[in-house]
């Protein structure tokens, strides 16, 4: 199991590149573009990064014809879903949260790279099975 610090410096990694390319090519294109140029700068970092992973769906524990893709997972760890939308919305969050959960992830991030300043567009969500302290601190 990783501990919280690993996660953390991931985190920043995660958060310098993406913040790279929001530098580089700003607000205004498609999420695919920036889907592949974070995928980019994480891999020129040595970062190991899966995208349009695919997540299968289960009911009442039957696997269903039917699956989400995340778009992407870092070092097996972190989740990123990825947004170029005007705003986040709660249901955002709540499909980030469901990746997480089907994928037995701790941490995750929203990014939404259609902002004038990307910290706008910025959401850190936990699995609430993990970190139950930070969640705490999170939702007040």
């Amino acid at each position: 199991m990783k501990s919280k610090d690993e996660y953390e410096q991931l985190g920043k990694v995660i958060l310098d590149c993406a913040f790279e390319v929001h530098k580089e090519i700003g607000p205004g294109h498609f999420e695919s573009v920036y889907e592949e140029c974070l995928v980019m700068e994480l891999r020129a970092r040595g970062i190991h990064v899966e995208n349009q992973v695919f997540l299968p769906v289960y009911y009442k524990g039957i696997k269903l014809d039917k699956f989400f893709k995340m778009d992407v997972l870092v070092e097996n760890m972190i989740a990123l879903e990825l947004k170029s939308s005007n705003g986040l919305f709660p249901i955002d969050e709540f499909q980030l949260v469901s990746y997480m959960k089907l994928a037995n992830i701790k941490l995750g991030y929203l990014i939404n790279f259609n902002e004038i300043l990307l910290k706008n567009g910025l959401r850190r969500k936990y699995n609430n099975y993990y970190f139950p302290d930070e969640n705490q601190k999170m939702n007040k």
